[in-house]
Order: C-alpha cells, then structure tokens, then sequence
C-alpha cells in the first residue's frame, strides 16, 4: 500500500536516473571531444545548466516533502541523500564542461604523444564505468554493486598521479599538451571522488551506516 510521501520519492528517484543519464552522456562526450575531434560545447553546457537546474528542483521537492509530510527517519535519511547525489551528478555536467572548454582552448589531446591519449582513453573509461555503476546501484539500492566503485577510485587516483611523475619525468612534452592533459585527467580524478560520494550516500539509503 503506497503511502501519501512514496509519489514524492518517486519524483525524485526519477529525477536522479535522468540526471544520472545527462551526467553520463556529457562526460562521454567531453572525453570524445578532447580524444577524437568535434566542438560539442554547447551541448555540453547545455546538459550542465540543465543538470544545475535538476539539482535546485530536486533540493525544492525534497523541502517540500519534509515541510509537508514529516517523514520518518529512513525517508528522511533517502531525501538527505537523494540531495547530496542531486549535487554531485550536476558536478559530473560542469566537469564535462570544464572538459569541453579546455578542448575549446588547447585542442585537447588528440594531438600529443600516444602515450598521454592512451592514458586518457583507459582513466576515462574507468571514470565512465564508476559513473554508471553509480547510477545502477542508486536504481536498485544495491551496495555490493555500490562498492566496486570504491576499487576503482583507488586505481584512478593512482593513474592520476602516475600520470603526474611521467608528465615531469618526459621534458619532451610540448606545454599544450602537458597543460590540457593535466586539467584532463585532474578533471576525471574529481568525477571519481563524486562517484565515491554517491556510493557513500547509497550505503547510508540501504544501512543507515555513514562512510568516512
């Protein structure tokens, strides 16, 4: 039997799994963009603004439902959480933006060592498939599917500074390059620790245990 609240979190699970889409088409997109080749910035910043928008409508309900319904301490504890994923999926939007602008000023990468595409190509797939196992495991309240996300967040930090020693240790990499793949990969590294905060707010949803 529903209760008078359930259309309300409904609403807002909704709104997340289309965010959770947006999020993972613009972060593609980016990354195909400073790879391949393309000029997607406006969808981006499309996708962005529209993802910052989501997250205020996803704050507002969640006001509301509490101000109307006094939920209960684990409807309470899904509202808390549905807000901070709200926030971190529209951070996904801005750095894919962030992306797209460096492509927009240093040309990406997609005309550097081979060696800096590949690094890219492999840590933003690993960004890619924390983004989706994200949004998998908030669809169906899944935190053994929640944790692998965590696996791979360590091997991403460790690309990310793996990437930063072999930056400084080629002196031959042309400043284009070492700028724009530098911003690149410290974007991805940002979406990775997003994808780790959206894991620890499903944990909270499914146990009530808080993550540190």
């Amino acid at each position: 039997m529903k209760r008078i609240i359930d259309p309300g979190l409904e609403e807002l699970s909704a709104t997340l799994h289309k965010m959770g889409e947006l999020a993972y088409y613009a972060v593609s997109t980016a990354l195909r963009e400073c790879v391949e080749d393309g000029n997607a910035h406006s969808k981006i910043r499309e996708i962005s603004d529209a993802l910052v928008l989501m997250a205020d409508h996803v704050e507002d309900k969640a006001f509301e439902l509490i101000v109307r319904f006094q939920p209960v301490a684990s409807d309470l504890r899904t509202i808390k959480s549905y807000m901070k994923i709200a926030y971190d999926l529209a951070r996904f939007g801005r750095y894919a933006l962030d992306m797209s602008y460096t492509n927009q000023k240093f040309c990406g990468v997609r005309n550097c060592e081979a060696w800096i595409i590949s690094h890219i190509k492999e840590m933003g797939g690993k960004t890619l498939s924390m983004i989706r196992l994200s949004i998998d495991s908030l669809r169906d309240r899944n935190p053994q599917l929640a944790e692998k996300i965590v696996q791979i967040e360590e091997e991403i930090d460790k690309m990310y500074l793996d990437f930063l020693d072999e930056i400084v240790r080629r002196a031959d990499t042309t400043t284009r390059c070492a700028v724009s793949s530098i911003l690149i990969v410290r974007y991805l590294e940002r979406i990775a620790d997003h994808s780790t905060y959206i894991y620890k707010s499903i944990i909270y949803i499914t146990t009530g245990q808080k993550q540190l």
